[in-house]
């Protein structure tokens, strides 16, 4: 079975260093940590499999950020999905950037809208899905999930579908 093809050519393996020019964060061991919401600090990459659907899914166990009412800090685990279209969001950058919610103040919901439409803005993937699953704080847990799918395209219907049908199968308290 052959390889698909953008324009007539197969995409060579690896990256050349011109393709590695704007990401001025991986790699620098001087980087700063912000400690204020800072949408700036995200990176993207060209996406070398346009042709192909795929998903890309980060996990962030260590997200913090704080109680806009209280200023006690909210934990919880991160969990972004996307499809990318010709941009990527590059690692270090995100983990920088989320990071950067640690001394936001802001509900749980805000945050999941704020981080999926940075994304947006940043990628312009075909798909993304951010959920957030928060510690629980009194005695209750809050998970914030989000979706969204390019409008007028089949991940729009994705989007729906998965929004619909995303948590199906509660989960028991003892298992976060």
């Amino acid at each position: 079975m052959s390889q698909p093809t953008i324009n007539g050519s197969t995409p060579a393996p690896g990256r050349a260093q011109g393709e590695l020019q704007d990401l001025t964060l991986l790699g620098d061991q001087q980087v700063k940590y912000l400690f204020e919401y800072s949408p700036q600090i995200l990176e993207s990459f060209d996406n070398k499999h346009p042709y192909r659907d795929y998903f890309v899914k980060f996990n962030c166990p260590e997200f913090t950020s704080l109680c806009p009412i209280t200023g006690q800090p909210d934990f919880a685990t991160i969990y972004i999905s996307y499809i990318p279209d010709e941009k990527m969001v590059e690692s270090k950058s995100l983990k920088l950037y989320l990071f950067s919610f640690r001394n936001h103040g802001d509900f749980h919901e805000d945050c999941m809208n704020i981080i999926m439409n940075d994304l947006i803005k940043l990628m312009d993937p075909r798909y993304i899905e951010v959920w957030g699953k928060f510690t629980p704080r009194g005695g209750i847990s809050i998970d914030p999930y989000t979706n969204y799918g390019k409008p007028g395209t089949k991940y729009e219907e994705m989007a729906f579908h998965r929004m619909m049908n995303h948590d199906l199968y509660p989960e028991k308290v003892d298992n976060r």
